[in-house]
């Protein structure tokens, strides 16, 4: 596993807000995905018990072997991504969502690795993208749950 990007942030909410978000995962997909920079349409076209396809208005994002670990003291949610932007690039991610109690709420820690993108972009968004992109998951994820209800 060669890991991409590895961060954390604070989350305004609790595990239990955690849990209660992950028990539809499309529905919490397009809730985070939509507050990526770049991204005005998000669209859910699919789903099933471990897989989701999303629709942007960049390309069509494919969510696969998703499995979620939830007990009192962490959750964590764990999927493979392929990410395709038309046909300008490919992009495969492997994600690895923990999210644990603290003082001020959760601490979301995100580990983004194996990643692989297609083509002369790809080659740069591999190469320099991954502040980027980690941190802007990051923070979609602290203003998903900032506007979650308890």
């Amino acid at each position: 596993m060669a890991v991409w990007f590895e961060g954390r942030s604070e989350v305004g909410s609790s595990i239990e807000q955690v849990q209660r978000a992950l028990e539809d995962h499309g529905q919490h997909f397009v809730g985070v995905v939509g507050l990526m920079p770049g991204l005005h349409t998000v669209e859910l076209v699919d789903q099933g018990s471990d897989f989701v396809t999303i629709k942007t208005n960049e390309g069509l994002m494919k969510r696969t072997n998703i499995t979620k670990q939830a007990g009192p003291t962490r959750v964590v949610l764990e999927f493979d991504e392929v990410y395709e932007a038309g046909s300008k690039v490919t992009a495969s991610t492997h994600f690895v969502d923990e999210f644990t109690p603290s003082d001020s709420g959760v601490t979301h820690h995100l580990v983004m690795s194996d990643v692989e993108a297609s083509g002369f972009l790809g080659f740069f968004y591999h190469k320099f993208g991954a502040k980027k992109m980690g941190n802007a998951f990051l923070k979609a994820y602290e203003d998903y749950f900032a506007n979650t209800p308890n």
